[in-house]
Protein backbone atom coordinates (compact mmCIF):
# COMPACT_ATOMS: atom_id res chain seq x y z
CA UNK A 1 0.00 0.00 0.00
CA UNK A 2 1.59 3.21 -0.88
CA UNK A 3 3.18 5.26 2.29
CA UNK A 4 1.90 8.64 0.90
CA UNK A 5 -1.43 7.59 1.44
CA UNK A 6 -0.80 7.45 5.18
CA UNK A 7 1.10 10.33 5.68
CA UNK A 8 -1.47 12.99 3.71
CA UNK A 9 -3.91 14.65 5.66
CA UNK A 10 -8.03 15.44 4.68
CA UNK A 11 -6.78 18.93 3.66
CA UNK A 12 -4.36 16.93 1.06
CA UNK A 13 -6.83 15.25 -0.80
CA UNK A 14 -9.22 18.60 -0.76
CA UNK A 15 -6.17 20.48 -2.19
CA UNK A 16 -5.58 17.95 -4.81
CA UNK A 17 -9.26 17.47 -6.32
CA UNK A 18 -9.57 21.26 -6.17
CA UNK A 19 -6.08 20.99 -7.98
CA UNK A 20 -7.83 18.66 -10.85
CA UNK A 21 -10.75 21.01 -10.87
CA UNK A 22 -8.54 24.16 -11.46
CA UNK A 23 -7.11 22.00 -14.72
CA UNK A 24 -10.17 21.89 -15.88
CA UNK A 25 -10.86 25.17 -15.62
CA UNK A 26 -7.44 26.48 -17.00
CA UNK A 27 -7.79 23.64 -20.48
CA UNK A 28 -11.67 25.34 -21.02
CA UNK A 29 -9.84 28.78 -21.96
CA UNK A 30 -6.88 27.39 -23.70
CA UNK A 31 -8.35 25.16 -25.35
CA UNK A 32 -12.03 26.71 -26.15
CA UNK A 33 -11.40 30.16 -25.88
CA UNK A 34 -7.78 31.08 -26.71
CA UNK A 35 -7.68 27.96 -29.17
CA UNK A 36 -9.79 29.30 -31.51
CA UNK A 37 -7.34 32.07 -32.56
CA UNK A 38 -4.40 29.65 -32.51
CA UNK A 39 -6.21 26.80 -34.56
CA UNK A 40 -9.13 28.56 -36.96
CA UNK A 41 -8.67 29.04 -40.30
CA UNK A 42 -8.32 32.36 -41.58
CA UNK A 43 -11.57 34.32 -43.92
CA UNK A 44 -11.08 33.16 -47.01
CA UNK A 45 -11.03 36.44 -49.80
CA UNK A 46 -14.75 36.83 -50.93
CA UNK A 47 -13.19 38.44 -54.76
CA UNK A 48 -15.79 40.84 -54.49
CA UNK A 49 -15.66 43.07 -57.92
CA UNK A 50 -14.19 46.12 -57.07
CA UNK A 51 -16.95 48.05 -58.45
CA UNK A 52 -19.18 46.90 -55.45
CA UNK A 53 -17.17 47.36 -52.60
CA UNK A 54 -18.88 50.20 -50.48
CA UNK A 55 -16.55 53.12 -49.26
CA UNK A 56 -15.26 53.20 -46.26
CA UNK A 57 -13.96 56.11 -44.15
CA UNK A 58 -10.77 55.80 -41.95
CA UNK A 59 -10.73 57.64 -38.44
CA UNK A 60 -7.02 59.16 -37.47
CA UNK A 61 -7.26 60.85 -33.97
CA UNK A 62 -3.89 62.89 -33.37
CA UNK A 63 -2.76 65.41 -30.57
CA UNK A 64 0.91 66.00 -30.86
CA UNK A 65 1.66 63.52 -33.56
CA UNK A 66 3.82 65.17 -36.32
CA UNK A 67 6.63 62.46 -37.16
CA UNK A 68 4.02 59.55 -36.98
CA UNK A 69 1.76 61.33 -38.97
CA UNK A 70 4.56 61.91 -41.02
CA UNK A 71 6.15 58.45 -40.56
CA UNK A 72 2.65 55.98 -41.08
CA UNK A 73 0.12 57.84 -42.44
CA UNK A 74 1.12 57.86 -46.18
CA UNK A 75 0.61 53.70 -45.84
CA UNK A 76 -2.81 54.21 -44.80
CA UNK A 77 -2.95 56.92 -47.64
CA UNK A 78 -1.84 54.91 -50.79
CA UNK A 79 -4.37 51.76 -49.66
CA UNK A 80 -5.13 49.03 -52.45
CA UNK A 81 -8.86 49.92 -52.40
CA UNK A 82 -11.28 52.22 -54.50
CA UNK A 83 -13.03 54.21 -52.22
CA UNK A 84 -12.32 55.83 -49.30
CA UNK A 85 -11.35 58.95 -47.37
CA UNK A 86 -8.73 59.49 -44.37
CA UNK A 87 -10.15 61.82 -41.78
CA UNK A 88 -7.83 62.67 -39.15
CA UNK A 89 -8.92 65.24 -36.64
CA UNK A 90 -6.12 67.36 -35.32
CA UNK A 91 -7.01 67.30 -31.63
CA UNK A 92 -5.84 70.67 -29.93
CA UNK A 93 -1.90 69.86 -30.97
CA UNK A 94 1.09 72.15 -30.17
CA UNK A 95 3.56 71.12 -32.88
CA UNK A 96 3.88 70.88 -36.38
CA UNK A 97 1.15 68.25 -37.61
CA UNK A 98 -1.03 71.14 -38.90
CA UNK A 99 2.01 71.55 -41.25
CA UNK A 100 2.31 67.98 -42.03
CA UNK A 101 -0.98 67.45 -42.92
CA UNK A 102 -0.88 70.22 -45.37
CA UNK A 103 1.67 68.59 -47.03
CA UNK A 104 0.26 65.43 -47.39
CA UNK A 105 -2.73 66.77 -48.16
CA UNK A 106 -1.68 68.47 -51.74
CA UNK A 107 -0.71 64.98 -52.65
CA UNK A 108 -3.27 62.64 -51.78
CA UNK A 109 -6.88 64.36 -52.15
CA UNK A 110 -8.75 61.75 -50.37
CA UNK A 111 -7.28 63.12 -47.22
CA UNK A 112 -9.29 65.25 -45.17
CA UNK A 113 -8.43 67.16 -41.49
CA UNK A 114 -10.62 68.36 -39.13
CA UNK A 115 -9.71 70.57 -36.38
CA UNK A 116 -10.42 70.99 -32.32
CA UNK A 117 -8.64 73.95 -31.15
CA UNK A 118 -8.02 74.52 -27.39
CA UNK A 119 -10.02 75.75 -25.06
CA UNK A 120 -9.02 76.53 -21.65
CA UNK A 121 -12.30 76.30 -20.36
CA UNK A 122 -12.99 72.69 -21.51
CA UNK A 123 -11.12 69.74 -21.35
CA UNK A 124 -11.97 66.61 -23.45
CA UNK A 125 -10.52 62.60 -24.17
CA UNK A 126 -10.45 61.05 -27.19
CA UNK A 127 -14.13 60.46 -27.78
CA UNK A 128 -14.77 64.03 -28.50
CA UNK A 129 -12.43 63.88 -31.21
CA UNK A 130 -13.46 60.03 -32.26
CA UNK A 131 -17.06 61.74 -32.24
CA UNK A 132 -15.93 64.61 -34.21
CA UNK A 133 -14.61 62.42 -36.77
CA UNK A 134 -17.00 60.37 -37.45
CA UNK A 135 -19.42 63.07 -37.71
CA UNK A 136 -17.22 64.20 -40.59
CA UNK A 137 -17.34 60.76 -41.84
CA UNK A 138 -19.14 60.92 -45.44
CA UNK A 139 -19.11 57.07 -45.48
CA UNK A 140 -21.40 54.42 -43.43
CA UNK A 141 -18.39 52.11 -43.24
CA UNK A 142 -15.85 53.47 -40.06
CA UNK A 143 -12.40 51.98 -39.79
CA UNK A 144 -10.42 53.15 -36.68
CA UNK A 145 -6.80 53.02 -36.18
CA UNK A 146 -4.55 55.62 -34.12
CA UNK A 147 -1.87 57.55 -35.70
CA UNK A 148 1.51 55.81 -34.31
CA UNK A 149 -0.32 53.09 -35.98
CA UNK A 150 0.89 51.26 -39.60
CA UNK A 151 -1.44 48.78 -41.68
CA UNK A 152 0.66 45.04 -42.57
CA UNK A 153 -0.29 45.78 -45.78
CA UNK A 154 -2.21 47.94 -48.77
CA UNK A 155 -5.08 45.48 -48.53
CA UNK A 156 -5.96 46.26 -44.76
CA UNK A 157 -8.91 48.46 -46.02
CA UNK A 158 -10.05 45.68 -47.89
CA UNK A 159 -9.58 42.97 -45.78
CA UNK A 160 -11.75 44.74 -42.86
CA UNK A 161 -13.89 45.85 -45.09
CA UNK A 162 -14.99 43.14 -46.47
CA UNK A 163 -16.26 41.08 -43.75
CA UNK A 164 -18.94 43.53 -43.44
CA UNK A 165 -22.50 41.99 -44.07
CA UNK A 166 -26.19 43.37 -43.79
CA UNK A 167 -25.92 41.69 -39.90
CA UNK A 168 -22.24 41.79 -39.32
CA UNK A 169 -21.41 45.72 -38.85
CA UNK A 170 -18.54 45.32 -36.19
CA UNK A 171 -15.03 43.93 -37.40
CA UNK A 172 -12.29 43.47 -34.87
CA UNK A 173 -8.69 42.90 -36.24
CA UNK A 174 -5.38 42.50 -34.60
CA UNK A 175 -3.62 45.43 -33.51
CA UNK A 176 0.04 44.42 -32.23
CA UNK A 177 3.32 46.42 -31.58
CA UNK A 178 6.31 46.91 -34.12
CA UNK A 179 8.99 44.67 -33.27
CA UNK A 180 12.05 46.35 -31.34
CA UNK A 181 15.30 45.42 -29.36
CA UNK A 182 15.10 45.07 -26.20
CA UNK A 183 12.95 43.18 -23.42
CA UNK A 184 10.52 45.73 -22.64
CA UNK A 185 9.46 45.70 -26.34
CA UNK A 186 8.88 42.09 -26.07
CA UNK A 187 7.00 42.09 -23.09
CA UNK A 188 5.38 44.99 -24.27
CA UNK A 189 4.45 42.93 -27.03
CA UNK A 190 3.74 39.54 -25.44
CA UNK A 191 1.02 41.46 -23.32
CA UNK A 192 -0.79 42.88 -26.33
CA UNK A 193 -0.58 38.94 -27.83
CA UNK A 194 -2.16 37.57 -24.98
CA UNK A 195 -4.71 40.43 -24.45
CA UNK A 196 -5.40 40.00 -27.60
CA UNK A 197 -5.98 36.17 -27.45
CA UNK A 198 -8.94 37.01 -25.03
CA UNK A 199 -10.96 39.62 -26.68
CA UNK A 200 -10.42 37.90 -29.97
CA UNK A 201 -11.07 34.37 -28.54
CA UNK A 202 -14.38 35.54 -26.98
CA UNK A 203 -15.46 36.96 -29.91
CA UNK A 204 -14.89 33.89 -32.00
CA UNK A 205 -16.82 32.16 -28.99
CA UNK A 206 -19.45 34.42 -29.80
CA UNK A 207 -19.13 36.87 -25.95
CA UNK A 208 -17.73 40.03 -27.48
CA UNK A 209 -16.85 42.36 -24.78
CA UNK A 210 -14.14 44.81 -26.66
CA UNK A 211 -11.96 45.69 -29.79
CA UNK A 212 -8.68 47.88 -29.86
CA UNK A 213 -8.67 51.40 -31.74
CA UNK A 214 -5.76 50.48 -33.09
CA UNK A 215 -7.32 48.22 -35.57
CA UNK A 216 -11.29 48.35 -35.33
CA UNK A 217 -14.24 48.78 -37.59
CA UNK A 218 -18.20 49.56 -37.29
CA UNK A 219 -20.80 51.51 -38.96
CA UNK A 220 -21.66 54.92 -38.57
CA UNK A 221 -25.46 53.85 -38.37
CA UNK A 222 -24.44 51.60 -35.27
CA UNK A 223 -22.58 54.13 -33.38
CA UNK A 224 -25.31 56.89 -33.72
CA UNK A 225 -28.13 54.06 -33.14
CA UNK A 226 -26.57 53.51 -29.46
CA UNK A 227 -25.96 57.61 -28.71
CA UNK A 228 -22.11 56.74 -29.29
CA UNK A 229 -20.27 57.19 -26.31
CA UNK A 230 -22.97 59.28 -24.03
CA UNK A 231 -23.57 56.85 -21.76
CA UNK A 232 -19.73 56.49 -20.43
CA UNK A 233 -18.58 60.15 -21.82
CA UNK A 234 -17.44 60.75 -18.50
CA UNK A 235 -14.46 57.99 -18.28
CA UNK A 236 -11.48 59.04 -20.19
CA UNK A 237 -10.79 55.44 -21.72
CA UNK A 238 -13.37 53.40 -23.38
CA UNK A 239 -13.71 54.05 -26.65
CA UNK A 240 -12.89 50.74 -27.75
CA UNK A 241 -13.80 48.50 -24.87
CA UNK A 242 -16.86 50.09 -22.97
CA UNK A 243 -18.76 51.12 -26.54
CA UNK A 244 -17.70 47.63 -27.88
CA UNK A 245 -19.12 45.81 -24.95
CA UNK A 246 -22.36 48.04 -25.49
CA UNK A 247 -22.83 47.04 -28.58
CA UNK A 248 -21.65 43.96 -29.76
CA UNK A 249 -24.06 40.60 -30.07
CA UNK A 250 -22.96 37.46 -30.84
CA UNK A 251 -24.34 37.92 -34.34
CA UNK A 252 -23.09 41.79 -34.94
CA UNK A 253 -19.23 40.98 -34.75
CA UNK A 254 -16.79 39.07 -36.91
CA UNK A 255 -12.90 38.97 -36.06
CA UNK A 256 -10.69 39.74 -39.08
CA UNK A 257 -6.95 37.50 -38.60
CA UNK A 258 -5.52 37.60 -41.71
CA UNK A 259 -1.40 38.89 -41.79
CA UNK A 260 -2.73 41.49 -44.17
CA UNK A 261 -5.03 42.80 -42.00
CA UNK A 262 -2.93 43.53 -38.86
CA UNK A 263 -2.03 47.07 -37.84
CA UNK A 264 1.71 47.89 -35.95
CA UNK A 265 1.90 50.54 -33.83
CA UNK A 266 4.70 51.90 -31.82
CA UNK A 267 5.23 50.42 -27.85
CA UNK A 268 6.38 52.55 -25.29
CA UNK A 269 10.04 52.83 -24.76
CA UNK A 270 9.82 52.63 -21.02
CA UNK A 271 8.83 50.74 -18.18
CA UNK A 272 7.11 54.04 -16.16
CA UNK A 273 5.31 54.88 -19.97
CA UNK A 274 4.16 51.13 -20.00
CA UNK A 275 2.68 50.79 -16.31
CA UNK A 276 1.00 54.52 -16.71
CA UNK A 277 -0.51 53.10 -19.80
CA UNK A 278 -2.02 49.98 -18.63
CA UNK A 279 -3.31 51.66 -15.64
CA UNK A 280 -5.06 54.12 -18.26
CA UNK A 281 -7.03 51.02 -19.80
CA UNK A 282 -7.42 49.11 -16.67
CA UNK A 283 -9.84 52.32 -15.31
CA UNK A 284 -12.70 50.52 -17.58
CA UNK A 285 -12.48 47.17 -16.33
CA UNK A 286 -14.72 47.89 -13.27
CA UNK A 287 -17.26 49.40 -15.50
CA UNK A 288 -17.55 45.81 -17.05
CA UNK A 289 -20.34 43.99 -17.21
CA UNK A 290 -20.84 40.77 -14.36
CA UNK A 291 -20.23 38.08 -16.45
CA UNK A 292 -17.59 39.79 -18.67
CA UNK A 293 -15.67 40.70 -14.95
CA UNK A 294 -16.37 37.09 -14.05
CA UNK A 295 -14.94 35.18 -17.08
CA UNK A 296 -12.11 37.73 -17.46
CA UNK A 297 -11.05 36.95 -13.58
CA UNK A 298 -11.30 32.90 -13.15
CA UNK A 299 -8.44 32.37 -16.13
CA UNK A 300 -5.82 34.43 -14.05
CA UNK A 301 -7.26 33.56 -10.28
CA UNK A 302 -7.43 30.21 -11.39
CA UNK A 303 -4.08 30.32 -13.19
CA UNK A 304 -2.30 31.51 -9.67
CA UNK A 305 -3.85 29.51 -7.80
CA UNK A 306 -3.49 26.04 -9.87
CA UNK A 307 0.53 26.96 -9.19
CA UNK A 308 0.36 27.53 -5.49
CA UNK A 309 -1.73 24.22 -5.00
CA UNK A 310 0.53 22.13 -7.16
CA UNK A 311 3.89 23.54 -5.72
CA UNK A 312 1.96 23.20 -2.07
CA UNK A 313 1.53 19.19 -2.78
CA UNK A 314 4.57 19.11 -4.11
CA UNK A 315 6.15 20.19 -1.23
CA UNK A 316 3.93 18.07 1.10
CA UNK A 317 5.26 15.01 -1.32
CA UNK A 318 1.56 14.04 -2.17
CA UNK A 319 1.71 11.62 -5.44
CA UNK A 320 4.69 13.88 -7.15
CA UNK A 321 4.59 12.05 -9.56
CA UNK A 322 1.05 12.85 -10.13
CA UNK A 323 1.00 16.16 -9.38
CA UNK A 324 3.90 16.55 -11.50
CA UNK A 325 2.35 15.01 -14.22
CA UNK A 326 -0.79 17.12 -14.51
CA UNK A 327 1.74 20.62 -14.06
CA UNK A 328 3.30 19.50 -17.03
CA UNK A 329 0.29 18.43 -18.86
CA UNK A 330 -1.18 21.95 -18.47
CA UNK A 331 2.44 23.88 -19.41
CA UNK A 332 2.62 21.94 -22.47
CA UNK A 333 -0.74 22.60 -23.73
CA UNK A 334 -0.57 26.15 -22.86
CA UNK A 335 2.92 26.42 -24.39
CA UNK A 336 1.55 24.92 -27.94
CA UNK A 337 -1.67 26.87 -27.98
CA UNK A 338 -0.04 29.94 -27.23
CA UNK A 339 2.64 28.86 -29.64
CA UNK A 340 0.09 28.57 -32.51
CA UNK A 341 -1.28 31.68 -31.71
CA UNK A 342 1.87 33.25 -32.08
CA UNK A 343 2.34 32.22 -35.71
CA UNK A 344 -1.54 33.09 -36.14
CA UNK A 345 -0.83 36.38 -35.24
CA UNK A 346 2.84 37.00 -36.94
CA UNK A 347 4.21 37.37 -33.46
CA UNK A 348 7.90 36.43 -33.63
CA UNK A 349 10.56 36.27 -30.61
CA UNK A 350 8.20 36.88 -27.79
CA UNK A 351 7.50 32.48 -26.47
CA UNK A 352 10.53 33.35 -23.96
CA UNK A 353 7.72 35.14 -21.97
CA UNK A 354 5.62 32.94 -22.20
CA UNK A 355 5.98 31.00 -19.10
CA UNK A 356 7.06 34.41 -16.95
CA UNK A 357 4.12 35.74 -18.33
CA UNK A 358 1.96 32.62 -16.97
CA UNK A 359 3.31 32.70 -13.14
CA UNK A 360 3.69 36.75 -12.65
CA UNK A 361 1.14 38.37 -15.12
CA UNK A 362 -1.94 38.07 -12.19
CA UNK A 363 0.09 39.62 -9.39
CA UNK A 364 1.10 42.35 -11.92
CA UNK A 365 -2.45 43.22 -13.12
CA UNK A 366 -3.39 43.06 -9.58
CA UNK A 367 -1.16 45.64 -8.51
CA UNK A 368 -1.94 47.83 -11.45
CA UNK A 369 -5.73 47.37 -10.22
CA UNK A 370 -4.38 47.86 -6.98
CA UNK A 371 -2.91 51.31 -7.30
CA UNK A 372 -6.05 52.13 -9.55
CA UNK A 373 -8.22 52.17 -6.31
CA UNK A 374 -5.75 53.70 -4.49
CA UNK A 375 -5.31 56.94 -6.25
CA UNK A 376 -7.17 59.31 -8.34
CA UNK A 377 -6.61 59.09 -11.82
CA UNK A 378 -5.79 62.33 -14.49
CA UNK A 379 -7.81 62.62 -17.24
CA UNK A 380 -5.65 61.49 -20.03
CA UNK A 381 -6.20 61.89 -24.19
CA UNK A 382 -5.15 58.25 -24.59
Amino acid sequence: MNLYFFQSTPYDFFAFTFLVILLLVQLRYYLFVFGRVSFCRTTPKLNIPKESWEPVSVIICARNEEQNLAEFLPAILEQDYPDYEVIVVNDCSTDDSDMVLRRLGTQYKHLKVTAIRTDPKFLHGKKLALTVGIKAASNNRLLLTDADCKPESKEWIKQMAENFSDEQTIVLGYGGYIQGKGMLNRFIRFDAFYVALQYLGFAMEKKPYMGVGRNLSYTKELYFNNRGFASHSHIPSGDDDLFIQQVATKRNTVVELRHSAHTRSKACGTYKEWVNQKRRHLTTSPLYKGTVKFRLALEPFSRILFWVLGLYLLLTNFYPLVVGAILVFRLIVVQVILKFAMNRLNERKIFIFSLIYDLFSPLLYALFMLANGLTLNRQKWK
